[in-house]
């Protein structure tokens, strides 16, 4: 694997100042950690802001932390207050945040922070490709920076991108709220592999894109022109050892060298062994649901009188973003209630609520995860949450009890938690019971359970599991395009082509002449297509034969005078050159009133869709549906149809936003060898787009030049990407 270089906003080190001479601070972040090996075990760079804004601090200043950055192999990204302020603080949180984690009521929809969104997304991307090689690889990480991936992709087509997303991806219905949906995917989708924490996001992703741009998608895999894209979930871990190990050493600590908080956690329990801790700890977000949390406590304090004076809550919440109006309101509901409860029920021996207003280190916070009973962490939505994983890694004797939203994406590796919905506050004080008094050969039934799987799959199988993934997408992208007709493949063709005396060339209509409408009638062929036919069909040597599965009427009337062959309605008739039609294959229509009531049915269940009838076949559309609706109602009626098929010699056959019934034993192979008997073509030649083209290309003479259109698997030869591929490749020809 050649380079790997690392995008995300933030570099893995904070810039400190001793008597104004700048030095760096490791960052201790779980994507830090994660990929502090990943870059430099593959000679990358990482691409991010250094956290000081550039119009603060002079040129020379700035060139200081640039050298010191330098040595760790980094690469700096400049941003001055301003865009800090309305990339960062304006549509980073204020738009992205909120509307991905449900909060519509909270979006600003302000234009100038779109603007400088895709500003500083370009700041990046140009850092980027400044220091990238030929064919390295780029991992871009999370929601700051969802248009860098395209913005790489379109200067550098040879780099393989990864894209991982550490926030949710909400449902479609929410997604389709921001102005600037279309524009957000299209950055997305210049990754060549984009990850997800679960496959709840990774579903709603693929849904947007459907819906939004209407690609098609084959299980995870988004076929864009000449692209594969794929989606995908890789739930990330932490680095386990390290609080496991933390938390043994925090257990052999002699009294004398304990740190203050834990000598104080300690007093707690001397005060009374049967006393329990509850532990909550968060940044102070309206994502993470601590109103709801302390309200659950609150209610089971009221019902469980006979745990006052027991049963406390240590409640840590990190300040976040305190200059926002929404969080400022939240802070003073969380003062409130804390003040609330503790007035309630406390006394000048007992604090039900032990509120922290701040961070702290990560030794205090490993000493109140080894020592607290039960961890209660219940956002009303999280990406995943990793300090659920760090809890169950310090819990060293296996005991201790997760109270988990069923809202976190972490709950999906959780399911030994005592799971609940955030917004059950009765739910959630009942949990709190079961937790508090669950038997402890349980408690290391769950915990044991949690632990091996969590320490399995930590931060650094994550993210190589990842790059694992990159590098076979890599792999798939080259597979896809080995087929694909290169200028010197063409060459080669044409040279074929020039050598015959006797050349055939069908050609398949829709989707390989013509791109595809939402209504069918509207593709036929513009001045450049009759003149591209005229021009091929006026060289002698060539028999042009138009192969579709269209009915006889439309191609009769759409080639009426011009000197083609005709095969429709997959290989039922022919018209050749200067005659009449004629019918290839016995075919009956007979079945039509039995099969065309479940069709008619299937019109009628989705909007946008229609029935076409043909001489010997039905085809319901659904080009025109909402993309999902029509792809499930697709699958109900191949499943509707199997069972009245059967026994009636019919074929289901599925097209491009088609599902056709007609009678069975014809396809355009057997065709297409009809045709061509007593010819002695010495070069034939077939282009299609769909899997109806596979019986041409598959019966066919192995020396014939078989090309399909779109990067599909075929059995063709060769590939071209789009109409307009074929299009270029048919005017050498001619």
């Amino acid at each position: 694997m050649k380079k790997l270089h690392i995008v995300s906003n933030r570099l893995p080190f904070s810039i400190t100042y001793d008597e104004d001479k700048p030095g760096l601070e490791p960052s201790v972040g779980g994507l830090a950690t994660g990929m502090n090996s990943v870059y430099k075990d593959f000679n990358g760079k990482w691409i991010g802001w250094p956290g000081i804004a550039s119009d603060t601090k002079s040129p020379i200043e700035l060139k200081q932390v640039e050298a010191l950055l330098a040595k760790e192999g980094c690469e700096s990204v400049h941003l001055t207050a301003h865009e800090v302020e309305e990339f960062y603080e304006g549509f980073c949180n204020n738009t992205i945040w909120p509307l991905f984690h449900y909060f519509p009521q909270y979006v600003d929809f302000h234009s100038e922070f779109w603007e400088a969104y895709v500003a500083v997304n370009r700041k990046f991307a140009d850092k980027t490709l400044e220091v990238l090689g030929e064919g390295d690889y780029v991992w871009v990480h999370d929601y700051q920076l969802m248009l860098v991936p395209e913005m790489i992709k379109r200067e550098r087509p040879d780099i393989t991108i990864g894209y991982f997303l550490h926030i949710p991806f909400p449902s479609y219905e929410v997604f389709r709220i921001l102005p600037w949906r279309k524009e957000l995917l299209k950055g997305l989708l210049g990754a060549d592999l984009i990850g997800f924490h679960t496959y709840d996001y990774e579903r709603h992703f693929l849904s947007s894109v459907r819906r939004l741009f209407g690609y098609e998608i084959n299980f995870n895999q988004i076929h864009i022109d000449d692209r594969i894209i794929l989606a995908d979930a890789f739930p990330m871990g932490i680095d386990y050892d390290k609080f496991a190990e933390a938390a043994s050493r925090i257990h052999q600590t002699p009294l004398k060298d304990r740190s203050e908080v834990h000598r104080e956690l300690e007093k707690y329990f001397l005060m009374d062994p049967d006393r329990k801790l509850i532990l909550s700890i968060d940044r102070l977000d309206y994502s993470k649901g601590i109103p709801h949390r302390l309200r659950a406590f609150n209610k089971f304090l009221e019902r469980h009188p006979e745990y006052h004076g027991k049963v406390s809550l240590i409640m840590l919440a990190v300040p976040s973003r305190n200059n926002v109006i929404h969080y400022q309101r939240l802070k003073s509901e969380v003062d409130e209630l804390v003040g609330s409860i503790n007035g309630l029920y406390g006394n000048i021996n007992y604090t039900p609520v032990w509120y922290f207003y701040r961070s702290m280190p990560f030794q205090n916070l490993v000493e109140m995860y080894s020592m607290s009973d039960v961890a209660l962490i219940t956002p009303v939505r999280d990406g995943m949450n990793l300090v659920a994983k760090e809890y169950v890694a310090s819990r060293i004797n296996q005991t201790g009890v997760m109270v988990l939203s069923e809202m976190a994406g972490v709950v999906k590796e959780m399911g030994e938690a005592v799971v609940i919905n955030p917004n059950d506050e009765n739910e959630t004080e009942r949990a709190i019971l079961q937790a508090l008094e669950m038997p402890g050969e349980e408690q290391v039934k769950r915990m044991t359970a949690m632990q091996k799987r969590l320490k399995r799959y930590d931060v650094f199988k994550w993210a190589k599991d990842f790059v694992g993934a990159l590098q076979r997408v890599n792999r798939l992208q080259k597979d896809f395009l080995a087929k694909k007709i290169t200028d010197k493949i063409s060459e080669e063709l044409v040279g074929r082509y020039k050598k015959a005396k006797k050349r055939a060339i069908f050609l398949d209509y829709d989707g390989t002449l013509k791109g595809f409408k939402d209504n069918p009638q509207e593709v036929q062929p513009d001045a450049e297509l009759e003149h591209l036919i005229e021009e091929l069909t006026s060289i002698e040597q060539n028999v042009v034969t138009i192969i579709s599965g269209r009915d006889k009427e439309t191609l009769g009337r759409w080639f009426e005078g011009k000197q083609v062959n005709l095969i429709c309605e997959h290989g039922v008739w022919l018209k050749r050159l200067g005659g009449d039609w004629e019918m290839l294959a016995n075919a009956s229509n007979s079945w039509m009133p039995m099969i065309r009531p479940v069709l008619d049915s299937y019109v009628d269940r989705t909007p946008g869709s229609f029935l076409e009838e043909k001489n010997y076949s039905l085809v319901w559309h659904f080009r025109g549906a909402e993309a999902e609706l029509g792809e499930l109602r697709a699958k109900e009626l191949r499943d509707e149809l199997t069972g009245l098929v059967a026994n009636h010699n019919l074929e289901i056959m599925e097209g491009n936003k088609v599902v056709e019934v007609k009678t069975g034993g014809i396809n355009k192979g057997a065709a297409a060898n009809n045709f061509l008997m007593n010819m002695d073509a010495d070069f034939i030649m077939a282009m299609g787009d769909d899997w109806t083209d596979e019986f041409l290309f598959r019966e066919l003479p192995d020396t014939a030049v078989t090309i399909k259109v779109g990067i599909k698997h075929t059995s063709a030869s060769y590939k071209l990407e789009t109409v307009e591929a074929v299009r270029k490749f048919l005017k050498q020809l001619a």
